[in-house]
């Protein structure tokens, strides 16, 4: 398992959301591959929403941009 992975695990079980938003949002960046990245970029995007955290709207426009969600 990944240090990442460790982390991500960590954060869940101390149900912190600002550090899964952060290492979702990591996760996605760090992704090989298109479809790795919409999940954890989804998973980071809903905690952020979750959180009410202001980097919301731009993993939204990330998904967007993906064509993983739709513009309103």
């Amino acid at each position: 398992m990944s240090d990442l992975d460790d982390r991500l695990l960590a954060a869940h079980d101390r149900g912190d959301l600002p550090a899964l938003v952060s290492l979702y949002a990591e996760a996605a960046e760090s992704a090989n591959q298109e479809q790795a990245r919409g999940f954890y970029l989804t998973h980071a995007y809903v905690f952020a929403l979750e959180l009410g955290s202001e980097t919301a709207p731009g993993l939204r426009a990330q998904l967007i941009e993906m064509g993983r969600e739709t513009p309103l």
